[in-house]
């Protein structure tokens, strides 16, 4: 039966996990991106190639590009915005040139993504990523304080944020902002609050609606040039799955799924299958949106949360969580098998283990938390597939 193409990511040579380590863990993929290269620029041969061969010396290939990052002027339709499209599609072009077949993005206007706690201590004493919307509402409504932000919140939303304040000392507030506004992969500068604001207020006339008007127009424009190429794209789900800030979301849903590859139905525009971002909303059947999507899934982010409450959902064990892991794994390898194509997967974050405590790190990307989902997630793939053969 079909394997899964094992990878990690590796934020380029600025990483202080080295490529070394990474292939100790016993993958033969790395994703990556030319985080160095500005958001709408184009991504030459030279330097895609450049990036190649440093991963080639380590013993492994470039497998999936995560991510080709989308400028905020598409997503707004606005100022350069076709000229920043006709610089992606150059881009692509360049990567088809290099040989590499997978491009993730994401579509998220400003944030990629929006924990509140970075070092949630767990029982054994691992760290783990949180979220707690009331430490959000608190966040916004009293740190950010955002123009008309309460009126977003219920009242009981508003009470619970003052009264979670109000333990707060002035270093955890500071912590809480930082956390929030960590700014983008690969990045160590955090947004200020005046660079926030100013980036929300090009969003105050951009709805649900029009953002995802925006996304189609730009995948109509893009995804049939990644067919012709050769190529996948995937589209990274929001995470969180719902609206923050007051911004809007349209990669949340399975209906928001439909919508967008309908709207192209090409088999290059296509989904990064990320069960945390999906799984932290309960509504969402991981199982049914490989059912009904599979055809479009490109790319794997595999990990688990744990939803205390419905404020606070928290990263957990790869196998052990909400999510049920075992059952999206057996799908997937019936997928793989059934459109006869290895995806390439990444054990999505990890636990920060005590040896790695105090090191330099991307929040959730400590070596030792991924190396121990990989070979979860790897031995969960080789018990069910043996399983299946025996059927």
């Amino acid at each position: 039966m079909i394997q899964m193409q094992h990878t990690m990511r590796w934020f380029g040579p600025t990483d202080a996990i080295a490529l070394q380590d990474i292939r100790q863990c016993g993958v033969s993929g790395i994703v990556t991106a030319l985080h160095q290269i500005p958001v709408g620029e184009i991504w030459t041969v030279e330097a895609i190639q450049e990036r190649q061969k440093i991963i080639r010396e380590a013993g492994m290939e470039w497998t999936v590009i995560e991510s080709l990052p989308v400028h905020e002027e598409i997503k707004r339709a606005c100022g350069n915005f076709k000229q920043y499209i006709e610089n992606y599609k150059t881009s692509l072009k360049n990567i088809a040139q290099c040989g590499i077949k997978v491009i993730t993005y994401n579509f998220m206007p400003i944030l990629d993504w929006v924990r509140t706690n970075h070092n949630f201590e767990n029982p054994d004493g691992t760290k783990a990523l949180l979220y707690n919307h009331i430490a959000f509402v608190y966040f916004d409504i009293h740190l950010l304080k955002r123009p008309n932000a309460e009126n977003e919140y219920t009242l009981e939303q508003k009470e619970q944020a003052l009264n979670f304040g109000s333990t707060l000392s002035t270093e955890e507030k500071e912590l809480l902002f930082k956390n929030v506004l960590l700014g983008l992969p690969g990045s160590k500068i955090n947004f200020t609050a005046e660079q926030i604001l100013s980036l929300l207020d090009n969003y105050k006339d951009i709805d649900d609606n029009k953002l995802r008007e925006n996304l189609i127009y730009f995948l109509s424009e893009v995804a049939p040039v990644a067919e012709e190429l050769g190529l996948k794209l995937a589209i990274h789900p929001d995470d969180p799955p719902f609206p923050v800030m007051g911004l809007p979301r349209v990669v949340c849903t399975a209906d928001d799924i439909k919508k967008i590859t309908e709207a192209v139905p090409v088999n290059a525009n296509g989904l990064c299958y990320c069960t945390g971002s999906l799984g932290a909303d309960p509504k969402n059947d991981l199982v049914q949106i490989i059912e009904n999507f599979g055809d479009r899934i490109h790319f794997l982010h595999l990990r688990n949360v744990i939803r205390t409450d419905e404020n606070i959902f928290r990263e957990s064990e790869h196998l052990n969580g909400d999510n049920p892991m075992e059952a999206v794994m057996e799908k997937l390898i019936l997928l793989m098998n059934k459109r006869k194509v290895s995806l390439p997967m990444r054990p999505d974050h990890g636990f920060l283990h005590s040896l790695e405590e105090g090191k330099e790190q991307y929040p959730g990307y400590s070596l030792i938390g991924r190396m121990k989902g990989l070979a979860e997630l790897r031995g969960l793939e080789i018990g069910l597939k043996y399983k299946l053969q025996q059927n």
